[in-house]
């Protein structure tokens, strides 16, 4: 069965202050054993791992905010999913030598139960250098080896900087210049929304839909409109067998939120939600085809990029009393195996106090 494209990559738009929450800058990339996210705070974050398969996997995670003279940090995971010697026999606390193209850069600390550490200023400057070539980059404890991926590390690099907009300037990463660093994009604020008030469900709520009869389910069809991101054949080519009803929750004196299961697959199922008028003309908002959950003004669409769990989306919408707005959008990063449950946060939509 054909899935949705859970996760889009969006245009690198730059931000003004009269930008509606659709319009806010964001990026998502990835090329090789390395990926972007970047939110609407223009806050950036570039994660790569060990090659696909590596006995011994390992993911760094740097991340930058936005505006001038911003340093990067850089977080190291070593990969944990089921059984293995090595990673089962390291102890509570120790260290891994840095190794990059063969030549030591210090240690960076562990502990057995995180199974991340943090770099140093002088160690984060180093692996930046080697990112924007072909590199061997290492980390070794007592003969066994974590090896990092440099394949694509320089394409999504650039991509950071582009976004950023530090092309030409002296803190680029890859494409560096003599531009001043005062023409860099500024930090944005994470998107703020209001609550809107809920009103209280009605007797008659839970019968609704049914009462609408075939009405109702030709509006909702008619909304569906792109065959790639309005993916929904349990509506417009439904089973017989299928007999899960469509549901309705008020929201409004006059405005409702309908659900109906649009898609299922071997471990996500994906509903449909919209928002229509209680009487026709329905006039019905599309809201999303992948929705998991709604409960009290909150919207929520989680899903496994595969049945191992090692890797996830989530996106939320919450009610703002006119209509449901996108507050925040994330993955876990690429299905590497480096933890259940994926290996980091990646967010290309995040509200006040989501950016780092």
């Amino acid at each position: 069965m054909r899935l949705p494209a859970l996760l889009l990559s969006a245009p690198l738009l730059l931000a003004t202050p009269a930008l509606r929450a659709a319009d806010l800058p964001q990026a998502r990339f990835s090329h090789g054993d390395w990926e972007l996210a970047c939110d609407n705070t223009r806050t950036c974050r570039a994660a790569g791992y060990s090659a696909d398969g590596a006995e011994l996997s390992v993911s760094v995670l740097l991340t930058r905010q936005a505006g001038p003279d911003q340093p990067v940090s850089a977080e190291v995971k070593i990969g944990r999913y089921g059984d293995n010697p090595v990673v089962d026999a390291l102890p509570k606390r120790f260290r891994l030598n840095l190794q990059i193209n063969g030549k030591a850069q210090g240690t960076v600390a562990f502990d057995s139960d995180s199974l991340q550490g943090r770099l140093d200023t002088a160690q984060v400057n180093a692996l930046l250098a080697a990112l924007s070539r072909k590199s061997s980059l290492e980390f070794v404890r007592n003969g066994s080896t974590w090896a990092l991926s440099d394949s694509g590390a320089a394409a999504v690099l650039l991509k950071m900087d582009e976004f950023q907009g530090r092309l030409g300037t002296p803190g680029a990463i890859i494409r560096r210049g003599k531009q001043p660093e005062s023409g860099v994009l500024p930090m944005l604020p994470g998107l703020s929304v209001k609550p809107g008030p809920l009103a209280p469900a009605r007797a008659g709520d839970k019968g609704w839909v049914k009462q609408q009869g075939p009405a109702l389910l030709k509006a909702l069809r008619a909304t569906l409109r792109n065959e790639d991101t309005d993916y929904c054949p349990d509506l417009t080519e439904p089973d017989p067998s299928f007999q899960e009803a469509p549901t309705a929750t008020r929201l409004s004196d006059t405005r409702l939120l309908v659900a109906t299961r649009c898609w299922s697959g071997a471990y996500n199922v994906g509903y449909g939600h919209w928002i229509v008028n209680q009487a026709p003309p329905y006039q019905p908002v599309l809201v999303t085809t992948s929705g998991s959950e709604y409960q009290a003004g909150t919207l929520t669409a989680t899903h496994k990029g595969r049945g191992l769990g090692d890797c996830w989306s989530s996106d939320e919408w919450l009610w703002d009393g006119k209509g449901f707005v996108l507050t925040h959008s994330t993955t876990t990063g690429m299905c590497r195996l480096i933890a259940p449950g994926g290996a980091w946060d990646l967010p290309t939509r995040v509200g006040l106090g989501g950016g780092e």
